[in-house]
C-alpha cells in the first residue's frame, strides 16, 4: 500500500487529478451496474420525455425520471384499486333515501349524482330500495367510495364500482342449485294442519291446494284418512339453504279417489295423461271460510222475509277478501244498487256469465277484459247481506247452474309435440313420489312426519 502510495506522489498534480477522476468514474459504474443488472443494456434516454422505472420491491414508492431533470423524485402509490376496502353497512329507514344515506356517512350531493348516473346497468334501483335493506359502502384509504353493494335477496345484488374514471354499475346473480324433496301426510282434522305437520310452508299449502282446485273443494270435500305426497324444490346458494322452490309433482288421495299432477316446462300442472289440471272455471273465486247458505230452489230470504230461490252459492269470509274472476271473460256489469250493494257480471265464452254480489269495494269497470284469477273487487257486506259474504251464481244460457255441481270444460291438454317428453317426465317424476310414498307409508304412524331431500 506504502509504495502506490509513494508512487501516486510522484506523478504530477494534473495526472493526480486524472487519475482520481477515473478511480470515481469506475466507482460509479460499478454501483449502476449492481442497481440496473449486468445481464441488462444501458437505458437511453431521450431529451424531452418521462420514464417510469419498476423498482424490485413493490412496497417501494414509485421513482420517476425525468430525461430533462434526472432528479429521482418519489411518487405515493395510489390505493385506488385496492381489494383492501374499508366497508361501511347503512340499514335502510322509513323515508330514506340513496342522498340521505350517503349524507349520513359522510358523502357530499356529487357522490351521490355520480351513483344515481353509473353507467351500465340501470340504477333504477336505488330509487326503489326499501325500509330494511341493507347498503354496503367500499372506501379506500383516502376516504373516496369506490364500490356500493345492494343486496336485492339471497340470489341477486346490484354492484356499482369505480373503474378509475366514473362509476359503473353491475347486477350479480348467484348460481341456485336445486334438489329434489318430498313431503307426505295423512288428514285428521284439517289439510292444512295436515300440511304443517308434515313440514310444508303456508304458500306451499295454498299451491298445493290450486293444484287441484278445480276437482277438489278443500273447504268441504276432505274426509279423515284423505293423503297428500309431494316432491319440490330445496333451493341452495353457494351450500345454504335459501327456501323452498316449485311443486314438482303431487297427489292426492280423496275418499280413495286418486289424483295426480306433474309440473311441466310451461310452468303448467298436467294429469299423467296429459290432461291440464286447471278447467276453464274456478269451483270458488273466494278464500271463504265456510258456504253460509248453498243453491236451492226454494229458500227462505232472511232479509225479505219469503220463499224465493236461492240461484248462487254464499261464500262467507272477512270484509276485504280478494274475490278473482272464475275465468277469462268481459265485464258486461260493474255498478251498485241497494239489492245486490256492490257488484261485477262477467261474460264468458260458450253462453256461461258469472255474477258477484255484496263487494265492499269493485275493482274492475264495465266493458273492461279480465283473466282468470284476476281481483274483480272484495268481499263485503253491501247491499241486502246481514254479514261479509260472497253471493257468486253461475249461468249457463241464461238459466242458473248449481256453481259447485256444474260440469266445468277442461283446458287445453299438453301440445303434441311435447306429449312424448312430458310421458318420460312424468312417468319418472312418478316413480321417484311412489318410492318415497311406499317409505311414508310402512313408517306411518310410528313416524309423524317423514321429509326428505
Amino acid at each position: 500500500m506504502n509504495t502506490l502510495k509513494n508512487l501516486y506522489f510522484q506523478f504530477p498534480e494534473k495526472h493526480r487529478a486524472m487519475i482520481v477522476i477515473v478511480l470515481l468514474a469506475a466507482f460509479v459504474f460499478l454501483i449502476l451496474s449492481a442497481f440496473l443488472g449486468n445481464d441488462e443494456p444501458a437505458p437511453e434516454f431521450s431529451p424531452g420525455e418521462r420514464y417510469h422505472i419498476a423498482l424490485p420491491n413493490e412496497d417501494t414508492p414509485t421513482m420517476v425520471i425525468d430525461a430533462d431533470a434526472p432528479i429521482l423524485t418519489p411518487k405515493k402509490k395510489s390505493s385506488l384499486f385496492s381489494d383492501q376496502l374499508t366497508w361501511l353497512k347503512e340499514s335502510v329507514k322509513s323515508g330514506d333515501s340513496l342522498a340521505k344515506i350517503l349524507n349520513r356517512l359522510g358523502f357530499n350531493s356529487r357522490v351521490t349524482h355520480d351513483i344515481a348516473n353509473a353507467s351500465g346497468e340501470d340504477t333504477g334501483f336505488l330509487r326503489s330500495i326499501k325500509p330494511g335493506d341493507e347498503i354496503n359502502v367500499g372506501t379506500n384509504t383516502e376516504g373516496k367510495l369506490i364500490e356500493l353493494i345492494y343486496v336485492v335477496s339471497k340470489t341477486d345484488s346490484y354492484h356499482i364500482k369505480y373503474d378509475g374514471t366514473e362509476y359503473v354499475a353491475t347486477k350479480q346473480v348467484k348460481d341456485v342449485e336445486i334438489r329434489s324433496a318430498f313431503a307426505h301426510g295423512y288428514i285428521e282434522t284439517s289439510f292444512w294442519n295436515a300440511g304443517i305437520t308434515a313440514g310444508l310452508s303456508d304458500s306451499q299449502i295454498i299451491n298445493f291446494a290450486n293444484i287441484f282446485g278445480w276437482d277438489i273443494d278443500f273447504a268441504l270435500d276432505i274426509r279423515e284418512g284423505d293423503s297428500f305426497h309431494i316432491t319440490y324444490e330445496k333451493r341452495f346458494v353457494d351450500g345454504e339453504f335459501i327456501g323452498t322452490g316449485k311443486i314438482l309433482t303431487a297427489e292426492f288421495i280423496n275418499r280413495n279417489e286418486e289424483f295426480q299432477a306433474i309440473r311441466f316446462k310451461d310452468g303448467e300442472y298436467y294429469s299423467p295423461d296429459g290432461k291440464s289440471m286447471r278447467k276453464a272455471f274456478l269451483r270458488a273465486p273466494v278464500n271463504f271460510r265456510y258456504i253460509s247458505s248453498n243453491f236451492q230452489r226454494k229458500r227462505f230470504h232472511p232479509i225479505q222475509k219469503r220463499w224465493k230461490a236461492h240461484n248462487g252459492v254464499d261464500y262467507r269470509a272477512k270484509t276485504g277478501t280478494p274475490v278473482v274472476a272464475a275465468g277469462n271473460g268481459r265485464v258486461t256489469h260493474s255498478t251498485y244498487n241497494k239489492y245486490n250493494g256492490h257488484y261485477v257480471f262477467i261474460q264468458h265464452g260458450n253462453g256461461i256469465v258469472t255474477k258477484y254480489l255484496h263487494f265492499s269495494k269493485r275493482a274492475v269497470k264495465k266493458g273492461q277484459r279480465v283473466k282468470q284469477g284476476q281481483v274483480i273487487g272484495y268481499v263485503g257486506s253491501t247491499g241486502m247481506s246481514q254479514a261479509p259474504h260472497l253471493h257468486y251464481e253461475f249461468l249457463l244460457n241464461g238459466v242458473h247452474r248449481n256453481p259447485r255441481t256444474v260440469k266445468l270444460p277442461d283446458a287445453k291438454p299438453i301440445a303434441k309435440e311435447y306429449k312424448v317428453e312430458f310421458e318420460q317426465l312424468a312417468q319418472q317424476r312418478l316413480s321417484e313420489l311412489f318410492s318415497s310414498k311406499q317409505a311414508f307409508t310402512m313408517s306411518y304412524p310410528t313416524q309423524d312426519v317423514v321429509t326428505g331431500g
